[in-house]
């Protein structure tokens, strides 16, 4: 879910250190490095450290594995190897994928797909338009890159589409949330006391009140961690087995981090959202659970609109609502 590529490149690399390892054998005896310290400060009758002549018949009869001449310490012209860049150098920071699918078709492939890209409703965070979402050649070029090699590619275009709707789907979460808690908590309890049911209207009425454009959330960047569970979706799993007749939902089978720039009184926020992707009972059937991640303000607008949502059910009031009218 939720891939979108920019067309940008990058030009970092990154170097690995060298390592160097030890072995069991011990130093030679000659060596000034290894000896004690009143034994180091005596130089031998033949430093192997100075730059003194020595004859040609004279042997040591140890040397220290120091090199000290410049000619030793240069590596030949043929042992450089040249650095290869890093994977994570190849990667966009913005969403985590490569900078740039091909359109090509794959090797073998067969069976032509467009290769057109929609634009998305998502603002990106740098102001310059819209998300894209990916072709259908681009698609299969990247599921075939991460080694889904047995995909069907009739399917691919259908495997877009579903794609682009959970994703557009999980945006609107996501303007929900910032609509209610990105002008403080106050505000988002004042909407949140009167239940899930009664929120749209509540927050329509305050914005009317407010008057002016509010400020649009966009997206700056995202991140897919498919094999990292949630807190929330593995205590859920937990509760299953304990209440499998309460909770029969299976593991989610993707999850996202997805940063939103907040717009708090002129001044630019990123807050972070956690969604985790659900197969409904259908097979076209699909739940998302968005909601911010697990941070102090985060929770706390958490247990606002969650606990507003049970309060308004417990206390009663959705019954007395009914009565007045």
């Amino acid at each position: 879910m939720g891939w979108f590529w920019a067309d940008t490149t990058s030009s970092a690399s990154a170097t690995a250190p060298a390592v160097s390892k030890h072995g069991d054998a011990s130093p030679p005896p000659g060596c000034p490095m290894h000896k004690k310290s009143v034994e180091a400060m005596t130089p031998p009758a033949v430093c192997p450290a100075s730059g003194a002549s020595t004859p040609a018949t004279a042997t040591p009869p140890s040397s220290c594995p120091v090199s000290h001449t410049k000619a030793d310490n240069i590596p030949a012209a043929g042992d450089h190897k040249k650095e290869e860049p890093s994977m994570l150098s190849k990667l966009n920071p913005l969403n985590y994928m490569f900078y740039s699918i091909s359109q090509e078709r794959a090797p073998d492939q067969t069976f032509a797909l467009p290769t057109e890209r929609e634009p998305s409703s998502i603002p990106k965070g740098t102001g310059d338009g819209n998300w894209e979402y990916p072709s259908p050649q681009q698609m299969y070029n990247a599921l075939i890159r991460k080694g889904h090699t047995d995909t069907d590619i009739t399917a691919v275009e259908a495997m877009v589409a579903v794609h682009n709707f959970l994703n557009e789907g999980a945006w609107e979460e996501i303007v929900d949330w910032e609509r209610r808690f990105s002008k403080g908590l106050k505000r988002g309890w004042e909407i949140s006391k009167h239940g899930e049911k009664n929120a749209p209207m509540i927050l329509r009425r305050l914005e009317a009140q407010e008057g002016g454009e509010q400020p649009d959330p966009k997206l700056v960047r995202f991140q897919g961690r498919p094999g990292e569970m949630t807190p929330r979706a593995a205590m859920l799993q937990v509760m299953k087995k304990i209440y499998p007749s309460y909770f029969d939902n299976e593991p989610p089978f993707d999850r996202h981090d997805w940063y939103v720039a907040r717009n708090v009184n002129g001044q630019v926020k990123e807050v972070r959202y956690v969604i985790d992707y659900y197969s409904g009972q259908g097979d076209a059937e699909f739940i998302l659970d968005v909601r911010p991640a697990m941070t102090p303000t985060g929770a706390a607008e958490r247990l606002l609109r969650w606990g507003g949502d049970v309060w308004y059910r417990a206390s009663g009031a959705e019954v007395r609502g009914q009565k007045d009218n």
